[in-house]
């Protein structure tokens, strides 16, 4: 065996801390591994399988934009294409003290946003953990916790002089999961996402609930806008950086937000809102190409995840490019080289067995392992799989882990692409505000989506810049808060 000394240490997203090892030689540890050739014939199979040619990428791009217009077309359609009844784009002279409260997957965040004009801002905000328990226990409670949490954020900035004592402060409720709005400050909830289950909700106006628990609380604030978190930093984005027209979301769900000609969403045409009137459009593409599968490229092994997922058939785009997703994909690769008998003979492999196993921030660390021996990948498998690999194993496994994760990125691109195709950005170019885990901490995924957007494009793809996006739920659901007073002040669709 080759003798092992931990070194460092390295501490993942999870707070889980992982040993990586210096190896004083490469020596054979007496078990059959597979050779440099046979991993090389392996990587060609998959090379195969996970890549993506420009050519199918437009083709790609075209079915998407087919998807988006029949969204917008008619209700019920697979891409949602959802009117959020945010009219227009921030002036950048939006003033004020705003409220924005956030109930996240994780957390309840609560935010006092003060405005300032020309794209600037102040934010003080503080994050209330939710239990398990909350996520499951009955509505209104839910809602009551939300109002007990803003009410002692208020006070504490009430005796610190920030807000006045008799103001009531507009608020923006960015609530990110499926609801059907027929105007800004109301939301029927379609379904529970994101582990959460409390009953008495579903079917529901989320809005009429926390206007409830609020005032049993007597909280000094007024809900003027509900939004989503995609939604919000489209608008936080270009608040910031007027050249934005489009905002992603790539984490560990996915999504986009764009402004659209009121006259191009026929499914609204009967509330007699001006057709030249501009309104921001809540995309949900997770959904692109579910059911029917017809459009992008899935291998066996997406198949196998879409099958053991608690939504088959649902979310076929996000299924592919998000990253609760990538590890698995891997993981069921590494699998399938097992059961053949071409990886980890002799070793007991029931840890990387167990689905879900397989992080996708471990295929991050694996990318940006910068050692010869890749020694990040000697820990991540020994540490949490108990396997011990070779060189040339490592060398295979962060080439799949690239394959995987370009994909993915090449894919976003084919989302970003169809927006705008169908909005024509592309000759005078357009900012892409883009937000989530994958685009801001895994290696080179903004650079492999602009690769993708110049292989869709050619060379004015580069005229299609994303960069690192405003915060949506905090200063992107205020900035909506204030968009709508002025909006409703000023008599304009009074009643969306």
């Amino acid at each position: 065996m080759s003798s092992r000394r931990g070194s460092t240490s390295v501490v993942l997203p999870s707070g889980q801390t992982l040993p990586s090892y210096t190896r004083s030689s490469e020596d054979d540890d007496g078990l059959p591994h597979a050779t440099k050739k046979k991993m090389a014939d392996h990587l060609r199979k998959y090379e195969a399988l996970f890549t993506l040619t420009p050519q199918r990428m437009r083709i790609i791009v075209e079915a998407f934009k087919e998807s988006l217009e029949l969204g917008l077309a008619k209700h019920g359609q697979v891409v949602p294409m959802i009117p959020t009844y945010v009219f227009g784009w921030p002036s950048g002279k939006e003033t004020g003290n705003y409220l924005a409260v956030d109930l996240g997957g994780t957390n309840l965040r609560v935010c006092l946003v003060t405005l300032q004009g020309d794209g600037k801002f102040e934010i003080t905000q503080s994050k209330y953990r939710l239990s398990e328990e909350q996520k499951q226990e009955d509505g209104q409670k839910l809602f009551d916790f939300c109002a007990e949490c803003l009410k002692a954020f208020i006070d504490s900035n009430i005796e610190a002089g920030v807000i006045g004592q008799d103001q009531v402060l507009p608020l923006g409720f960015t609530f990110s999961y499926p609801c059907s709005q027929d105007r800004i400050d109301h939301g029927v909830l379609i379904r529970w996402t994101k582990g959460f289950g409390a009953p008495n909700t579903e079917g529901h106006d989320v809005v009429a609930m926390f206007r409830q628990s609020l005032a049993k609380y007597s909280v000094p604030a007024d809900v003027v806008a509900l939004t989503c978190d995609t939604t919000g930093t489209l608008i936080a984005s270009h608040y910031v950086n007027p050249k934005t027209r489009i905002a992603c979301i790539f984490g560990t769900g996915c999504n986009a937000a764009y402004m659209e000609r009121v006259g191009d969403i026929p499914k609204i045409a009967q509330l007699g809102i001006d057709p030249n009137a501009e309104m921001a459009i809540n995309c949900e593409w997770g959904a692109f190409d579910s059911f029917e599968h017809e459009n992008l490229p899935r291998t066996k092994y997406d198949i196998t995840i879409d099958e053991t997922s608690n939504k088959p058939g649902e979310q076929a785009f996000e299924k592919l490019i998000s990253g609760r997703y990538l590890g698995e994909i891997l993981r069921l690769i590494i699998c399938e080289l097992i059961d053949e008998g071409v990886l980890f003979l002799g070793q007991n492999t029931y840890k990387i067995e167990i689905p879900y196993s397989f992080d996708t921030a471990f295929l991050s660390l694996m990318e940006s392992d910068p050692t010869d021996e890749l020694l990040m990948i000697i820990g991540i498998f020994s540490h949490f799989f108990a396997l011990e690999t070779t060189l040339a194993e490592r060398q295979f496994f962060r080439a799949l882990a690239k394959l995987v994760a370009r994909r993915a990125a090449r894919l976003s691109a084919c989302g970003i692409a169809a927006i705008v195709s169908k909005m024509g950005y592309l000759e005078e170019g357009c900012c892409v505000g883009a937000d989530g885990s994958l685009y801001n901490k895994y290696p080179m995924f903004a650079e492999r989506i602009h690769e993708g957007l110049q292989d869709i494009f050619g060379e004015k793809g580069k005229n299609i810049v994303t960069y690192h996006a405003e915060d949506g739920s905090g200063i992107g659901s205020a900035i909506v808060a204030a968009m709508t007073k002025a909006r409703r002040d000023a008599g304009i669709y009074p009643n969306l």
